[in-house]
């Protein structure tokens, strides 16, 4: 993967406190923060968030520099959405979570969202016409929710309704998905 550069880019990464999938956390903050870009995690509380390997085993701890009620997203270029089923799941809950995705999609600015991520993006009502892949366990969610179409794929980028969604499977589909954000980011 070439060494785009991001900087004056900014990525706005929001989950719970616990239960994030580590490498769909760590993984694209160190990438994106290599690359230039100023990258804001925001939790439900400023504690730090504890991450999980295989959404069972302990990870590492990420700090957290804002809240999902204080920040405000209007300052980001792109959205991240990490996985991790405990995650997820919780974040789907959190009114202030969805109120950020319907924010970058009212805006126009692209989301990427992986693994089970894309639970907010179907709680937020913002996948209707689109085309993403997930997990595999979401699908059902993703087409009840209106999707136009999900893939089993490393990455899929939809651009449908004017409007960049980038989605991917899993943690070994980081690759591809980075590179669709470097890409999504250099043209934003």
């Amino acid at each position: 993967m070439a060494d785009t550069d991001l900087t004056g880019r900014t990525v706005l990464a929001i989950v719970t406190n616990y239960g994030v999938e580590q490498d769909e956390l760590v993984v694209p903050l160190e990438h994106l923060r290599e690359r230039g870009a100023v990258v804001t995690v925001a939790a439900q509380t400023t504690d730090d968030v504890a991450t999980l390997v295989g959404d069972k085993d302990p990870g590492r701890t990420v700090p957290v520099d804002v809240t999902l009620d204080d920040v405000d997203p209007a300052g980001f270029d792109l959205l991240l959405v990490p996985g991790g089923t405990l995650n997820a799941d919780s974040l789907r809950l959190e009114d202030a979570a969805s109120r950020i995705v319907r924010s970058f999609t009212e805006s126009q600015r692209p989301i990427a969202a992986i693994c089970h991520g894309p639970w907010a993006l179907v709680e937020a009502g913002v996948v209707e016409g689109k085309t993403l892949t997930s997990y595999p366990s979401l699908q059902t969610d993703i087409r009840n929710a209106g999707a136009e179409e999900w893939r089993d794929e490393s990455v899929v980028v939809c651009t449908a309704q004017d409007r960049t969604l980038i989605t991917s499977r899993t943690p070994k589909d980081l690759d591809d998905f980075l590179g669709a954000v470097d890409e999504a980011l250099a043209v934003h």
